[in-house]
């Protein structure tokens, strides 16, 4: 199913005002929550150890999952490198559930969890300069199946990505040849991450966690063109926008 509003996907994973990530579900079906957990961040290892903040505030299903449903979800969650550690919102049918699992209230967990902050890096050397995000240069096709990504920084494209492909970055993605695979941007939340393609003809596209697929079709300016992508945020959520370059 095509989805192109944050509002309307059923997970939504993004940084928080605290040192963890916020996964906010939505709907009320953990196997969607699942599949798209697993489309959008492969099998394994995207994330590097996060903290996780479980948010169930606009989880809309009225009965208690059973325990091996949130069994199967904080497996999930972990096996793209997550670390569930509390959560916020829940009903009183997830609470018991959830804790069993050793997950605390937010209350508590993201409180406590904040008042453990990261040491601070040591001062750099006198008259050393602040080194800029790293930028990942990759000068060939890539087949179906391949995935590039570039932790903390932009990635750069010089070859095609073939259909079944994936290009994931941090920061901006940039592809100066077809696009017709998968293009993540702003993979850990970055929305002001752009899009850059010479001939823009991708699977999917995704920006800070609202993304849509070709099932819906490209606008016309941009199909098969040089273009661009960017979130525009109005009336409350955030819609991908395309634009011709």
């Amino acid at each position: 199913m095509t989805r192109t509003l944050s509002s309307d996907v059923a997970l939504e994973i993004r940084p928080t005002a605290w040192p963890v990530l916020c996964a906010r579900l939505r709907g009320g079906r953990i196997e969607t929550v699942l599949a798209e957990l697993q489309q959008r961040y492969g099998a394994t290892g995207f994330f590097d150890q996060e903290p996780l903040l479980l948010d169930f505030s606009q989880w809309s299903a009225p009965e208690a999952p059973t325990a091996l449903e949130v069994d199967a979800l904080l497996r999930g969650l972990k096996a793209v490198g997550l670390r569930p550690l509390a959560y916020q919102g829940a009903s009183a049918g997830w609470q018991p559930l959830l804790q069993a699992q050793g997950l605390l209230p937010a209350a508590d967990g993201v409180q406590g969890i904040a008042a453990e902050p990261a040491a601070a890096p040591p001062p750099p050397p006198s008259g050393a300069t602040a080194q800029p995000a790293r930028t990942l240069v990759v000068d060939r096709p890539l087949r179906s199946g391949q995935q590039v990504y570039a932790r903390g920084g932009d990635l750069v494209v010089l070859a095609m990505v073939n259909p079944g492909a994936e290009v994931i970055a941090d920061g901006h993605v940039h592809v100066y040849a077809p696009l017709r695979g998968r293009v993540i941007a702003g993979a850990r939340g970055d929305a002001a991450a752009r899009i850059f393609a010479l001939i823009f003809e991708p699977e999917l596209v995704s920006i800070a966690g609202v993304y849509q697929t070709a099932e819906r079709g490209w606008p016309p300016a941009v199909q098969g063109r040089a273009a661009q992508v960017r979130l525009r945020h109005e009336g409350g959520r955030d819609t991908l926008l395309f634009e011709p370059l």
